[in-house]
């Protein structure tokens, strides 16, 4: 017996599983296919085609969403004396010094979406990466998240807007949030592309064959829908 419900299995009907689906098309039959009573998390999912067991192939990088994630993003910035008051100033929900480092190690208090440090924190972040670490919380260079005093109000103002990162897994796959299902398809699509961008732009040159083996576009309950992926990375 099934272990899925009716109304997903009608949903799976609606899902030509041998067709590779246009960006536009995909999108369409998403709006189309999503039955949940919430408002699902849309994501792309990408099998790539790189050695996961060799750092220089792996991908990791961030997008700015133009139509944003559709939540509230809660943002915490490790900094101190001037730059804690520069974060202040930007909107920051919290500005974690000593005290709330130890609640983060002591207590593994993660009640935020994004963190951001100056670069004269990271001695002490350093610390918490048990922490944040396999929450994907921990700031980064590269994922534009460790930045000047002065950079801060850009940084918050786009991890506010909905700047994701993302980045390969241990088994060469990658995971993007690209808005909800309450969306027009217009944001959905325009989310999306800026998403296959950003993972273009982010393919390692020591990558050989094939970057991106399978490309599917999905929603928390939906069925997952394939897309032309040739086409699409071209």
């Amino acid at each position: 017996m099934s272990q899925h419900g009716k109304k997903y299995l009608d949903a799976v009907k609606k899902v030509d599983h041998n067709k590779e689906y246009s960006l536009e098309e995909a999108v369409k039959l998403l709006k189309e296919v999503a039955f949940a009573k919430f408002d699902e998390t849309i994501e792309i999912h990408a099998r790539l085609g790189i050695d996961p067991r060799q750092p220089d192939q792996n991908v990791r990088t961030t997008v700015l969403l133009p139509a944003g994630l559709g939540k509230t993003v809660r943002i915490l910035v490790f900094a101190e004396a001037e730059a804690a008051r520069i974060a202040e100033g930007a909107g920051a929900d919290y500005v974690a010094g000593d005290e709330m480092i130890a609640k983060i190690k002591n207590e593994e208090w993660t009640d935020f979406d994004v963190s951001i440090a100056v670069p004269d924190m990271m001695r002490k972040v350093s610390g918490l990466g048990k922490v944040l670490g396999r929450k994907g919380l921990m700031p980064n260079p590269k994922a534009g998240t460790v930045v000047p005093p002065n950079d801060l109000p850009r940084a918050i103002q786009e991890a506010r807007a909905g700047r994701v990162e993302f980045r390969s897994d241990k088994t060469g796959n990658v995971h993007i949030p690209v808005g909800k299902i309450k969306f027009t398809e217009a944001q959905i699509l325009e989310n999306a592309q800026a998403v296959i961008e950003a993972l273009k732009r982010a393919k390692p040159s020591s990558a050989k064959g094939i970057y991106v083996k399978r490309l599917v576009l999905t929603s928390t309950m939906a069925p997952a829908i394939r897309l032309d992926a040739n086409t699409l990375m071209a």
